[in-house]
């Protein structure tokens, strides 16, 4: 059975008796660093985010796994970079077209891990990381999910065709009106209250498809802008419709009892859309070099913010590198639970860090992208002070401060030679443990 080693192993687990936070991880799509109010946006309204901002821990350098959304999804469920199993782009966008990649039977998902421990276990939303079915086929039900309402891949951001929706395995036939983000939080909602009804720990997982292309936000949203540009309306209607639901997702956790023992993470999966910010791309990654599908900071770095009441109490921001690739070690270390075998993790707990007891991340994140990269180099090693981007090859690499450089506008690569050197060999080092990874070299028979 696919797999059963792996899940036999965590269900060893299940007899251990203590407080299971319920998970909750909300996702925008190509919403871009500087496109929340929190960041010092000018004009969009995000109310909800700015008040869990307020509320929680704002992770000021927080990077999606990948420069496109593919890749970054599958990161966020397992905890590995993406050239470890073969997702190495985005995946098809256009109605009716396959996959070209599937998250791979042998990874292992957040949710094949906390299912076993009596967490109900749901994703609502873009999906992207394979087909429902056919030759890619690699659903939520194939990685841990038992109640799911899910596209394949983008869908408008208002009136989405039923078409592209299936609901637990079957394709939805009912009309979809409405805003988008709506539409997905109330099948999260049904989930949500039949988990809390049954006093059960849950695992949600909310993966909104605003402010991706194409952009649809109703009227009600699009006259909070009237006075701007259409494109502006739709772009800035979409992301406010979404901070309702977030509002909303948190008002009904506090409804039923159960914010304080949540941990409710909210991210994007890359940066904004398009090769420069205009009128037709609005989005923004505000003082950051890049965007979407590049390595510079405007590419991978994105608005994110988590809150645990129970655990972390009063407004903080963290200065040090995180990433989405981190959510499956924070959460086992947050249950006390090591990982149940010993292939490579490339995300690390935050927990030292959320927990106030370390300033600095300590250990390095790596990208690798390909195919678009809008100018930048296709690898990454990025540490607490310095960023590394290089191809790996004769072409120049470029070293920044990230502490006194956010921008990346001086290349430190000429005096610092050292320092290249260094982290040069640590990603080929990394690069040749990924390539093992990827011919299934990590998977248990």
């Amino acid at each position: 059975m696919k797999r059963r080693a792996f899940l036999s192993a965590v269900a060893g687990l299940a007899q251990i008796r203590r407080a299971r936070p319920n998970i909750v991880l909300v996702m925008a799509d190509d919403q871009g660093w500087g496109d929340v109010g929190f960041n010092g946006h000018p004009v969009v309204k995000t109310p909800h985010l700015d008040a869990m901002a307020r509320e929680g821990v704002r992770l000021n350098r927080f990077y999606s796994g990948a420069p496109v959304c593919s890749p970054t999804r599958g990161s966020c469920l397992t905890g590995r970079h993406p050239f470890r199993y073969g997702i190495y782009f985005a995946n098809a966008g256009r109605e009716g077209q396959a996959s070209e990649y599937a998250l791979p039977a042998g990874e292992r998902t957040i949710a094949e891990v906390l299912r076993p421990l009596g967490y109900r276990t749901g994703h609502f939303g873009k999906w992207h990381l394979g087909d429902f079915d056919g030759p890619k086929q690699s659903s939520p039900t194939d990685n841990g999910f038992t109640e799911w309402f899910s596209t394949v891949r983008k869908v408008p951001t208002a009136d989405p065709p039923s078409r592209e929706y299936w609901k637990n395995g079957v394709e939805v036939t009912r009309p979809l009106r409405g805003d988008d983000s709506k539409i997905i939080l109330d099948e999260a909602v049904e989930f949500l209250e039949k988990a809390v009804q049954a006093k059960e720990p849950f695992l949600c997982v909310i993966w909104f498809h605003a402010p991706h292309l194409p952009l649809v936000a109703t009227p009600e949203y699009r006259r909070l802008y009237a006075e701007h540009p259409e494109s502006k309306q739709h772009y800035w209607g979409a992301i406010t419709a979404l901070d309702t639901q977030v509002g909303r997702l948190r008002a009904k956790l506090r409804e039923w009892g159960v914010a304080r023992d949540t941990m409710l993470w909210y991210a994007s999966d890359n940066g904004p859309e398009g090769d420069a910010e205009t009128v037709e791309f609005p989005g923004t990654a505000g003082p950051l070099r890049g965007r979407k599908a590049s390595l510079f900071e405007g590419g991978v770095r994105v608005p994110a913010i988590v809150e645990w009441p129970a655990r972390w109490k009063g407004k903080r921001t963290i200065g040090a590198p995180c990433s989405t690739s981190d959510y499956f070690p924070t959460i086992l270390a947050a249950l006390e639970l090591q990982a149940p075998d010993a292939r490579p993790i490339d995300g690390a707990s935050l927990l030292p860090l959320l927990d106030g007891k370390a300033k600095q991340r300590g250990s390095a994140l790596a990208f690798e992208t390909t195919k678009i990269t809008r100018g930048s180099p296709r690898l990454a090693w990025v540490e607490d002070r310095w960023k590394l981007l290089t191809n790996l090859d004769a072409s120049e690499d470029l070293l920044f401060d990230l502490q006194a450089d956010p921008g990346e506008k001086r290349n430190l690569a000429a005096s610092q030679p050292a320092e290249v050197a260094r982290m040069r060999q640590a990603l080929t080092v990394w690069r040749e443990s990924c390539r093992r990874s990827v011919r299934g070299e990590d998977y248990q028979p």
